[in-house]
């Protein structure tokens, strides 16, 4: 998962990828730290999905920017739209589940 350090790189990859999650987490946080290995894993089954991780402290902007109030968010997003987004206690099989079927509709 490639790290970003800016709102600005934020929005370049928005901009310049298909299909791709935002990893949104903070330092201090237990819950970020135990969930990013399981994202990273299950994402190697989607080859189309790019991914970034982000901490929120280092950017604070994108509280106000994508609406989080909680971390970990997982922000998916589809030609720089949100489609769907996971907080707090995100069930991998639930994210695996959706991501699957983003893909194959937009595969189609």
């Amino acid at each position: 998962m490639e790290e970003v350090h800016t709102l600005k790189a934020i929005h370049e990859k928005l901009e310049a990828e298909k299909l791709l999650l935002l990893y949104i987490s903070r330092p201090d946080c237990s819950v970020c730290h135990a969930l990013l290995p399981q994202v990273e894993e299950m994402l190697k089954d989607f080859k189309s999905v790019r991914s970034i991780h982000a901490d929120a402290e280092e950017i604070p902007e994108m509280a106000g920017e994508f609406s989080i109030f909680t971390v970990p968010v997982i922000i998916v997003f589809v030609d720089g739209k949100e489609m769907f987004r996971k907080a707090r206690f995100v069930p991998i099989d639930e994210l695996h589940s959706q991501i699957s079927r983003l893909t194959e509709m937009l595969d189609n």
